[in-house]
Order: C-alpha cells, then structure tokens, then sequence
C-alpha cells in the first residue's frame, strides 16, 4: 500500500512538472544560440565610450547582457518572438557605442530584426553598410544622431515593409561650430530611395545633404504621418501635392535656403499639427485656407518670403501654441484676430511691414505667452502696463523700435523672465534696480543712448559710477549673454567680477578707458565663447605677453585705437582674433601659429615688426583671413604655403617686405583677396598667380615689380577678378590684351552686396531671437585712388570693378579690349608711354565714374562718344598729344581745365582757346562721323545697349569707417 502511494505520488509529480515545462516553454523559449552568439559577438565589435551618446537616458545597455542570463531575450534592449525565439528587435540607442560597422558584422545574421534602433551613438563618420538591405523583415529603421557618413546605400530601398525610417543627424558641434559630413543622398537620389517604400509612416532625412528637388511621387505616400526634411540642401519647387497627404500631422521642410514654391489655395492636410517651412524661399500670401487645419499647434514659416495681409481665417486655430511669422513681407495691421489664440505659448511677428502702431490692447489676452518678439515691427509710444499680466513669459523682444517713455516698473513682476531685449529704441530714464532681482534673467539687452543700461547711472551724462557694495553685486543673477554695447560705459562694470557662466559678453563701442581689470581674467573662464571690446579706449593688460585665460573663446575683438604692448594669445579654441587699429608692437608671437581652429586672424594697422612668422603661412588649414596691412613686418613673404589651405584673403601691403612672391601662393586655390602692394617686392609680374580662378582683387601697387605681362600657358586668366591695382611699378610693353579678355566679371554688372568672406555662423535660439549674434561676415576692405583721392574702403560692393595700370611704363596702343570690361566704374592708364588714338569703344563702357588718361603720348581728337559716359565724374586726358574741339554738353561741361592741359591742339570749352568755326557747331551727325571713322550700325546698337538706365549712385568709398554687425543671422 506504502509503495502504491509512493508511486502514485511520484506520477502525480512528473505529469505535474511535464505540465510546467510545456507552460514555461509556451511562454518564452531560450533565444537561438547563433542569435545570442551574433549579438555578443556585436557587442564586442564596439568599445563603449561615454561621449558616444548625448540623449537624456544615456546609459551603455549591453554591458549589462553578461549579468542578465543567457537567455538574450531578456536582456536590455532584446525582443523576440513568443513562438520561435527569434530576436526581432535590437534597441541600443543611447548605448554610448563607439567604432564602425562593417558588411561583416554579425548584426546582418540577425535576419529575423523587424526593429532596428541605433540612434544617437557615435559610429566614427563610417558609412552605412549596404547589407542593411539584407535585412528584409524590417518596419522600422532608426539610426538618426549616429555620425555615420558617406552615400545612402541603394540597398536601403529595398525594404520595402518599413513604416519608419529615420536617418537624420542633428549636427555634432566642434568648438561651437556645426561639423560638416554626414549622410548623402545623390546616387541613389531621394526619388531612387523611396520608391519602394510605399507603406512609409515616418520619413525623417533632417541634415542628409540631399541637394537636389523633392520627387513628386513623394505625394504617393499616403500613410505618410511625419516628414522631416530640414536641412537638406533641397532644391526647385516645393511639390504642392505634399499638402494633401490624408495622414500627414507633421511637415518640416525648414532651413532649405534654396526651395521655392507657394501653399496651395486649398489646403486639406485636416490633420496637420506642425508645419515648419522657416529659412526657406517659399513665397506667396498665406491661403484662407489655412484656418480650415484646426489641428495646427505650431506654424512656423520665419525668414521666408510671404507677403501680403495675414487672413482672418487664421484666428479659427485655436490650437495654435506656436506661431512664428518672422521677418517676412505680411502688410496691414498686427489683426486683432490673433486674440483669439488664447493657447499661444510663441509668438513673433516682428521684421515685416505692419503699419506702425504703439501695442494693441488685445495682447493682454494672451496669458499663456512665454516668448514674445515683436523686433522692428514699427512700434511706437510707451510699453504698456498690461504686460505685467503676462505673468508666464519669459522672453520679451521689444528690439529695434520706437518705443519711448520710461521702464515700466511692472515688468520685474515677470518672476519667469529669462531674456528681456529693448535695444535699439527711444526709452529713457533709469532703469531699475529691481530688474536684478528677477532670478531667472540671463539676457539682457538694452543699447540706448536715452537709457542708463546697467543699475547706476547718472541722469545727466549717463556715467556708470561704480560698484562697490559687495551686497550688490552678488545678489545680481548670472546671465549667460549681455549686450551692453553703445552704453556710454567709461569703465568695466563691478558686478561682472561675479559673473561666472557668461557665454557672449558685448562691451563694444563704449569709452572703457585704461588696462583691462586683474578681476577679469577670473570671470567666466570657462564659459565665455565671444568677447567683443571694439572701439573703446582700453590701453594694455597688467602683464605682457599675455596667456587669455578663456578656455573656450571663440570670438575675441579688440579692434580699438590704444591697445599697446604685445597682442594677447588666445587658446586654442578662437576662431575669430580681430586686434587692428591699436599700437601693438614687437613680433608676432609664435604661438600664435598653434591656433589649428582660427579662422580670422587680423593684426592690420598696428606697430608690429620684424619678420612675419614663416610658419602662419602652414599653421592652420582652417585660417581664411590673415591681415597684417599697415605694420612695419620687413624680410621676405612666408615661403612655405601649403596644399589644401583655405585662404581666402592675405593682405600684407603696407610694410617693408623685400625680395620675390614665393611661387608656393599658387597652392591658396581659395584666394579671393590678394593685396602686397607699398612694399618693396623687386620681381616679375607673378603670372602662376593667374592659376588662382577665385581672385577677385588683386593690389600689387607701389612695389618694384617690372618687365612685361604675359599670360604665358593660362588660357583663363583671373575670371572672377573686379579691382586690379599694379600701379607704380616698372612694367613694360604693351597692355595685357589677352589679359582684359578673360577678366569675364568686369564685362557684366552684379548685385550689390559686399565683398568678404564667412569668419562663422553661431547663434543660440535666445541670441537670434535677441539680435546678439556674433557677426559672421569679415569685409574686405582696400586704399585706391579713386577720382584722383586715396580713398579707403572700408567695404567693398561687388558691384564695383576699378583697373589701374597708372605710373609704369606701358606702351603701344590701349587694346579695344578695353571695351569689353562694360561693368568698370574707374580706369587709371595715366603716366605711362602709350600712343595712337583713344579708342572710340571707351564710349561703350557706360558705368565708367572715373578715367585717367593723362601723362601719355595720345594723339588724335577726344571722340564724341565721350559723352555718353553719364555717370563720368573724372575726366582727365593732360599731358598728350591730343587735338581737335572738346566734346559739348552733358558730363563734359563740368570738367575743369585741367582736365585738358598740356594739349596745344585742344580747343573749345572749357579752354580759353577758342575752335575755328566749331565751338558753336553741333556735334557730327551719325552718318558723318560712321563715315569719317568707320563705326557703323553695330556703335549704334552698343549705345542703345549701354546708355542710359544703368545702376546710380553706386557710392565708390566710405572714408568713415563703420561697423556692420549683423542683426539677423541665419542659425545652422
């Protein structure tokens, strides 16, 4: 009976635990051995590295799979089917994963992988593996923020079961700069991508260099919820079809400078929540339409080119949180519709053309506010007192308007205010202290002369008297950015000596007097990526040489008038060194040749000598400008120039340099600016120079170059160049014919904007929405003489073109060439040996203000298509061999006689000498004068083509020097 039980029991037991076994196997089996095999095997392909990842839930998941068991389905980041056990989604994203995957990864045997996340990990700019495509089960693919690089494979469009695939990358920044690379998408191109991809919920491409247009089957996708296709580089027309996608909720074409196109009239994307086409060329006015998306919470359409009245029907988006309308073209009245969003969290309005108006009322509704900007909308009258209801905001941009009347006290109610910007308005007064007890307050910015910019200043000469209470200064808030330009300051503020976390600091254009403060070097150490001094009285530092402390600075300008001593040596980190216009002396420090991130680097208009370092000319590949114009650097030019540089601007004129130009410049394929003149430079015309296709201004003058130009092998010699100043040398022979031919620019006139290059473009949401941004364009600039004046340009329009040969030993005939160069506004061939007649086809080049001929051996009648030259300003033909009546009216009457001496022949207005039976004759006919100098139909046809219309008032110089630090910066 015993053993019966026994037996019994023992039964019950195993058919207990076959029941247990099949139910735990029912629920999950072990994970395929060759599975977890190919994910360790994965896992120690990579080394971990904590830098790799920068999400907000970092942490390395597969360190932990060697604790968590051998059944891999449980590990981090593991799924797997319940029924096979096959791993179906790897999730490393945030995993700190660090290295490259290659085409013979064991990730690609994990063939059953329906999901595949390696976002934001650090694969060292490798490029996609191709066998991506292998893994054919895949819906979702999601390797956004993990530097690879390179071309998107084809095989990528292969997969054809995805419903999600993002591929962006958000770019990394090295010393505060946007790195360049990433992923491409030209061979296969985006058509080529998603053509197979019809059941696509998610496309997301942001800063994939794509370049090229939006493919309109891209309107297929009809399951299409999201598309992100910022920062691409995209081309052509926006594809209006895009916007009737039934599904589509979120759309991102933004920061595609190049892509044009309009909205449709009828928009029926009904379930759109986000609509960004900010920094974009889209234009057009806003459809009535757009009220019908009742969905939208964010419509951004910043920096485009829409016009027009904003529609009423915009007031129906009661969802609206977000609305940014920023720096377009809409018209009319700020609409009192806008009250009606009563949900806005952001609004900008501000750089259109809205009729002025002080604020409306209705603004006050808006109590959810907590950024407002409203820069250059024209607004006038005091700040009104309701803004102290806005209790939630915390930007308040008021830049660059009219606002008068005194600081509104109510405004230091704002507890959550984080940036306050008045600048640029007609408010005066003081303002308050109390401003410095709001907490949260990391900007701001006043630049007023009318208003006393930092807590104690004198109501009488607006003085910053100092700050002494230790009380005081420490109670005030750290900011993070402050511009306190153009504040009439005459010393550094005390409560900067506890400002710790300062990233942009602007003192410029006050009248800061004496040595930069001991305290100083302490103050945000760092933090501090821009220190801008210019224009102030500051002497000196309290120790020469000197080390800056500012371990990050990326921006520093001391262009002043009284710095002395040896130039202070920044980190490694600048980008942007600006120290002209002081009286540093001595050498430059060789230190300064370890700066591998500089950019800019100008040392103009100082005392510096001794010998230019020969190692700037191979210290840094980044360095774009090097200025030392106006030093006494004696000794020869850097020698040693490297392939691959990238400068685009050496200006070293005004020095003592000897000796030859190093054939090595040659290697400068960037050069755009190139200026060595009142030197001492003895050598032949450099004619390898002519290999540099990008010149566009090129100053030898004053130097004792010599012999005869030619153009030796180059069949194109200097297409892009518009200024070339070789005067006062010892050239000779005859003109460079073959020379004017390829100087392509000077033949066709160009839009107006100024010549120089980019020093960098870093803006923070907060500084762009502020108007602190750091200036990202470097002028070039240049001496010329010009209507017989040395002018200095400060900047330089593109559209100005000047040849000057003058004072060099030039002979033969002026090449009818010359006419070819239709945009030149000043031609100098005075003093030099040339003969024969001046050339009829001059007349032709219409936009001349300025023409020197004097000094020569010209001979013949002034022709009388002199008097078409409208715009001629200097006319100056003394000191020749010309004969014959002086061309009547028009600019000949306001020449004076000196234009015309030392021409025994001449006679007529405005020379006392009178012409025999001439002076009160009108000029020749046409038929006569084609007749007597075989011009015939096509003279007619060039004066019909180049008479009268063409541009005015270029301006040629700006002798006051002026400073141009731009308000709107496009941010990368």
């Amino acid at each position: 009976m015993g053993s019966s039980l026994a037996l019994t029991l023992l039964v019950s037991f195993l058919i207990c635990l076959f029941q247990f076994t099949r139910c735990v196997s029912s629920v999950q089996p072990l994970c395929r051995s060759d599975e977890r095999f190919a994910l360790l095997l994965f896992k120690e392909s990579l080394a971990v590295d904590k830098e790799a990842s920068a999400g907000p839930f970092v942490y390395p998941k597969a360190d932990g799979w060697k604790f968590q068991g051998v059944d891999c389905c449980y590990w981090d980041g593991i799924e797997c089917d319940h029924n096979t056990g096959h791993v179906t989604a790897l999730d490393l994203s945030s995993s700190c994963l660090y290295g490259s995957i290659n085409s013979t990864s064991s990730l690609f045997h994990l063939l059953h992988l329906r999901k595949l996340n390696l976002a934001d990990n650090d694969f060292n700019s490798s490029q996609l593996p191709s066998r991506l495509g292998n893994l054919s089960m895949l819906t979702y693919l999601n390797l956004s923020t993990s530097s690879f690089s390179g071309q998107i494979p084809l095989e990528i469009s292969w997969l054809s079961r995805l419903t999600s695939l993002d591929l962006s990358n958000t770019m990394r920044l090295e010393f505060g700069m946007f790195s360049h690379g990433g992923l491409k998408l030209e061979r296969p191109d985006f058509k080529s991508l998603i053509q197979n991809l019809t059941s696509l919920k998610h496309l997301h491409l942001r800063h994939v260099v794509i370049s090229s247009p939006v493919p309109n089957i891209l309107a297929n996708l009809s399951s299409l919820s999201s598309l992100d296709l910022s920062y691409c580089g995209l081309l052509g027309k926006l594809p209006t079809s895009i916007f009737h996608l039934p599904n589509i909720q979120f759309l991102d074409v933004s920061n595609n400078l190049q892509l044009s196109g309009t909205l449709p009239a009828t928009l029926s994307c009904r379930r759109l929540k986000f609509l960004s086409t900010r920094f974009t060329s889209l234009s057009g006015v806003l459809p009535a339409s757009i009220g019908n998306l009742h969905s939208l919470e964010l419509l951004d359409v910043t920096a485009c080119k829409f016009r027009g009245p904003l529609p009423s029907s915009l007031g129906n988006l009661t969802n609206l949180t977000e609305l940014a309308l920023l720096n377009n073209s809409f018209s009319g009245d700020i609409p009192s519709f806008l009250s009606n969003l009563t949900r806005m969290g952001f609004l900008s309005l501000g750089i259109n053309n809205f009729n002025p108006s002080s604020i409306p009322s209705w603004f006050s509704n808006l109590n959810q506010l907590h950024e407002l900007h409203l820069p250059l909308c024209g607004i006038t009258g005091p700040i009104p007192s309701f803004f102290a209801n806005l209790t939630q905001l915390g930007v308040l941009d008021l830049n660059r308007n009219q606002l008068t009347g005194r600081f509104p006290v109510g405004i230091t109610n704002l507890t959550q205010l984080e940036s306050l910007s008045l600048g640029t308005n007609m408010m005066e007064g003081a303002l308050p202290d109390s401003i410095f007890g709001l907490e949260n307050l990391q900007i701001l910015e006043i630049y007023s002369k009318q208003i006393e910019c930092v807590l104690y200043l004198s109501s009488n000469n607006l003085t910053l008297l100092s700050l002494t209470s230790p009380n005081t200064t420490t109670s005030l808030p750290m900011f993070s950015e402050l511009g306190l330009g153009s504040c009439n300051l005459r010393q550094f503020p005390n409560f900067l000596t506890h400002q710790n976390q300062l990233v942009y600091l602007d003192l410029s254009q006050n009248d800061i007097h004496g040595e930069m403060p001991k305290w100083i070097w302490e103050m945000s150490f760092d933090t501090l990526f821009l220190l801008d001094l210019y224009f102030n009285s500051l002497t000196g530092f309290h120790q020469s040489p000197t080390l800056l402390p500012w371990s990050n600075i990326l921006f520093l300008d001391l262009s002043s008038k009284l710095f002395q001593g040896s130039p202070p040596i920044p980190s490694s980190s600048i980008m942007v060194y600006l120290a002209s216009n002081n009286s540093f002396t001595g050498e430059i420090p060789q230190l300064f040749c370890s700066l591998s991130s500089v950019r800019v680097l100008d040392f103009s208009r100082n005392n510096l000598g001794g010998i230019i370092p020969q190692c700037l000319s191979k210290a840094s590949k980044s360095l774009s400008v090097l200025n030392l114009n106006v030093n006494n650097f004696h000794g020869p030019v850097p020698q040693a120039w490297l392939n691959g540089n990238k400068l685009k601007m050496i200006n070293l004129g005004k020095n003592k340099l000897t000796g030859k130009l190093p054939r090595s410049m040659a290697r400068c394929r960037m050069l755009e600016f190139f200026d060595i003149g009142n030197n001492q430079i003895r050598d032949t015309y450099p004619f390898w120079l002519a290999s540099l296709s990008k010149l566009k201004i090129l100053i030898l003058r004053s130097n004792r170059f010599y012999g005869e130009i030619k153009s030796r092998e180059f069949n194109s010699v200097f297409p892009k160049l518009r200024v070339i100043d070789i005067s006062n040398n010892g050239f000779i022979g005859f003109l460079p014919s073959s020379y004017l031919e390829s100087w392509i620019a000077m033949k066709s006139f160009h839009v107006e904007h100024f010549l120089g290059c980019c020093m960098l473009t870093i803006t923070s949401t907060h500084m762009f929405m502020a108007g602190l941004t750091i200036p990202d364009e470097y002028n070039y600039s240049m001496t010329l003489t010009n209507k017989g004046i040395k002018m200095e340009y400060t900047k330089i329009l593109e559209v100005f073109m000047a040849v000057d040969l003058s004072c060099n030993k030039f002979s033969g005939e002026i090449p009818e060439s010359i006419g070819n160069l239709k945009g030149l506004e000043l031609l100098n061939l005075s003093n030099n040996i040339l003969v024969g007649q001046i050339p009829t086809v001059i007349g032709t080049l219409t936009n001349l203000e300025a023409l020197d001929l004097s000094h020569n051996q010209l001979f013949g009648r002034i022709p009388w298509q002199r008097r078409q030259l409208n715009f001629l300003e200097v006319f100056d033909v003394s000191y020749n061999h010309l004969s014959g009546p002086i061309p009547q009216g028009r600019q000949f009457g306001t020449f004076p006689n000196s234009s015309f001496d030392g021409n025994l022949g001449l006679c007529g207005n405005p020379l006392s000498k009178k012409c025999e039976d001439l002076e009160a004759s009108p000029p020749p006919s046409s038929s006569t004068f084609e007749q007597n100098h075989g011009v015939g139909l096509e003279w007619r046809g060039v004066l019909l083509g180049f008479g009268i219309g063409f541009l005015v008032g270029t301006g040629l110089g700006w002798v006051v020097v002026t400073r141009n630090l731009k308000w709107f910066a496009i941010t990368f």
